[in-house]
């Protein structure tokens, strides 16, 4: 089972058990995130659902390990013959998290919603 979510701007595919370095997101180490954005969800190659624009119910649990930042990357800027240079560094953040649990639930409100609408029609034809 995978399922590509969409997490802080990026879609990653994720199944069980997998590590990731994603930008940096809230949370302590040790605690839990949700991301509810599902983009697709494959349970076995018959069994695909994909989203529109993400699959209703389904969500990613996931366990925050560390944050920190990356390794310095350089910025220089230079106009030939102008005496002009500009060197500035970065270091972006990130956060390492590990995949928990694949959620695959069904909307519980489209289903009520689509049954009292399938039963308001049978009340009106009758």
């Amino acid at each position: 089972m995978f399922a590509i979510v969409d997490i802080a701007g990026f879609q990653e595919k994720v199944s069980e058990g997998d590590s990731l370095r994603v930008p940096t997101l809230g949370g302590e180490p040790g605690k839990k995130v949700t991301f509810d954005k599902v983009l697709l969800l494959v349970k076995s190659e018959s069994d695909i659902k994909i989203g529109t624009p993400t699959v209703a119910g389904a969500s990613v649990e996931a366990k925050v390990i560390e944050h920190g930042k990356g390794d310095k990357i350089r910025v220089f800027k230079m106009k030939k013959r102008k005496r002009y240079r500009r060197v500035h560094g970065h270091r972006q953040g990130y956060t390492d998290i590990e995949i928990v649990k694949i959620v695959a639930g069904v909307a519980k409100a489209a289903a009520v919603k689509s049954a009292s609408k399938k039963e308001t029609k049978e009340s009106k034809e009758t």
